[in-house]
């Protein structure tokens, strides 16, 4: 980056503003196709990243199977495009959610997870509405403690239940290992699928997620795909999980320093409506390339408060900074638009066309 492509990114389009590098972007798509081609499971990367269709038909032209997405208006957005053979890995439960799933279904590729018999009992009416098989898979909890059954029985007999039900397809297991969990999760798995096959059922998918594993890929035994969505862009998160380096990172936040009120302290014009208050468990909100001892250390919405105590080298007020976000997802979220770059050189905007889509 040199200076005159941050003074065009400041004079066209203002501060703050997410700039994106092609150039990253494809090297990143082509890396983890590569590694799923190489651990012989198929790609369905995560739309929850970047919310582009554009990027998603990049990553399907690069050899990706399918998408996922984890809300139902992120793959009405995405089906609109033209992108077909979508899962959602999400519990669908409600009348208006069900018809719209319904609507979907009948012109589109739908996959869909299910933890618990009351979102199973609830599909059914989407596969009558849209006069088609609608598939199902199990989500299982192998250590996150967020969504997805706790065992191997649960997940049989949920299993079952979608067999059973009229419309309904068994069509395999939705999995997100922790990263140190993957034996757990081969115990799981082997079990559940024993027992599947004793109803005389098959998991057509065997579905792992995500970023933070890609140096797990295939290491499930069973698995046919995998899930990841971070990979895209990268962020400090997936650096420190090792699975990226600073030269991965795609997507920078550009932001001005507005106020240097004192020696040791600043102001940027990116605040918590920008880089958002996930730290990630990391120190600060992001890590300033042109200043890295300099800590993003806190927020007002409109306010990014700068630590310079530890800085040897300190910006001053209309210098314009790039800073590599804790967690990327949540910071595309909040803007309508990123600016794409290639080398020095504009080549244009892209939409975040499923931003904000909260149902």
């Amino acid at each position: 980056m040199t200076t005159t492509l941050a003074a065009k990114i400041a004079r066209d389009y203002g501060t703050p503003a997410l700039v994106i590098d092609m150039d990253r972007v494809e090297r990143n798509i082509a890396r983890v196709q590569r590694l799923c081609d190489a651990a012989g499971v198929a790609n369905r990367p995560h739309i929850k990243t970047h919310k582009s269709p554009v990027l998603a038909q990049l990553q399907i032209a690069a050899g990706a199977r399918g998408i996922t997405c984890q809300k139902l208006g992120e793959a009405e957005i995405m089906a609109a495009a033209g992108l077909d053979d979508i899962l959602i890995s999400y519990n669908l439960i409600g009348e208006e959610k069900i018809a719209r799933l319904g609507a979907l279904l009948a012109s589109t590729k739908v996959t869909v997870a299910a933890d618990n018999p009351v979102v199973i009992d609830n599909l059914a009416p989407a596969a009558a509405r849209a006069g088609r098989p609608l598939g199902v898979v199990v989500e299982c909890d192998t250590g996150r403690k967020r969504a997805g059954v706790e065992t191997p029985a649960e997940a049989i007999a949920l299993a079952r239940q979608i067999a059973a039900t009229p419309g309904l397809t068994f069509a395999g297991f939705l999995l997100y290992p922790t990263e140190d969990g993957w034996p757990q999760a081969q115990r799981f798995y082997d079990e559940a699928l024993a027992g599947v096959r004793q109803a005389g059922l098959e998991a057509a998918i065997v579905s792992t997620g995500g970023s933070p594993n890609l140096k797990h890929v295939g290491e499930l035994k069973g698995a046919t795909e995998h899930r990841p969505g971070t990979y895209v862009y990268n962020d400090r998160m997936q650096v420190a999980a090792g699975v990226a380096t600073w030269d991965d990172c795609a997507l920078h936040v550009y932001t001005t320093v507005v106020s240097r009120a004192a020696p040791d302290r600043g102001i940027i014009d990116a605040g918590s409506k920008t880089l958002t208050a996930d730290t990630g468990g990391l120190d600060g909100f992001g890590l300033i390339l042109d200043h890295p001892q300099a800590r993003i250390a806190r927020f007002a919405e409109e306010h990014g408060f700068l630590d310079l105590s530890k800085s040897n080298t300190r910006p001053e007020v209309g210098d314009v900074l790039r800073v590599v976000p804790n967690h990327v997802c949540v910071v595309v979220n909040m803007a309508d638009e990123v600016v794409m770059v290639r080398g020095d050189d504009i080549i244009g905007t892209l939409p975040v066309a499923a931003r904000g889509r909260l149902r």
